[in-house]
């Protein structure tokens, strides 16, 4: 199961970051922010990929199309292997990313990173949507029509809560691969996530991979508490 944890690196310190990474030993995905790759940049990709770890780039790009489609291409030219677009930056946007990566395995015939589209961000609520983004329709419904452009735009992945991933499945099958942040053990604090679930339950609402950090890195042993999580994981569907 250490495939399916990501584990975000949100902490502070290039240092501490690294450290981490180093006790993990058996940890294969790591989350790089935007937070540390405005502080670190490519310095801590490159890092990273020098561990052989694989990294997921989750700057969520929105913008116009072209913009998205040069800044997936530069991230595809540092060998990240998933990154992240907003699916409400529209159908055109997402196309032109799936493009850049295209353009990327035409280049050097080697196979570019996934792109996961981010339905509905899991600080959000029914009364964040009315209220800050005029979107008249619960999480849902949100989720769904928004997984349905990402569907038409070619976007084979989606950054979704648990909560609404059996919403998914249940809608779209297997076609996408789900990766679910907002994940919190039954031993850790919520934070300023408001739909949250345990690592066991995300996978058995069909989750592909599970983004946790801070009940990781605020653990006093970052080992310990990556080995519970994966012995959770070990009775997800058993």
């Amino acid at each position: 199961m250490n495939e399916k944890v990501i584990v975000a690196l949100d902490l502070r310190g290039y240092d501490e970051i690294l450290t981490l990474v180093d006790k993990l030993e058996e940890a294969i995905w790591f989350k790089v922010g935007a937070v540390n790759f405005t502080a670190y940049g490519t310095k801590l990709i490159k890092e990273l990929k020098k561990r052989n770890k694989k990294v997921f780039l989750d700057l969520k790009y929105h913008d116009i199309p072209n913009t998205v489609k040069e800044s997936v291409y530069a991230a595809n030219e540092l060998r990240i292997d998933m990154l992240t677009i907003h699916s409400i930056g529209g159908i055109e946007m997402m196309i032109a990313a799936q493009e850049a990566v295209k353009d990327f395995e035409i280049k050097h015939n080697e196979k570019g990173a996934q792109i996961l589209a981010v339905t509905v961000l899991t600080s959000m609520n029914d009364e964040n949507l009315k209220r800050d983004m005029f979107i008249n329709m619960n999480v849902e419904e949100a989720v769904l029509k928004l997984a349905n452009n990402a569907l038409k735009a070619g976007i084979s992945g989606l950054v979704a809560s648990a909560k609404e991933t059996k919403l998914i499945r249940e809608n779209f099958g297997d076609y996408f691969t789900i990766v679910t942040p907002g994940i919190r053990p039954a031993w850790a604090s919520k934070n300023d996530q408001k739909r949250v679930v345990t690592p066991k339950d995300a996978i058995e609402f069909g989750s592909n991979y599970i983004v946790i950090g801070r009940p990781i890195y605020n653990a006093d042993n970052p080992q310990e508490a990556f080995d519970k999580i994966r012995k959770e994981l070990n009775h997800a569907n058993s």
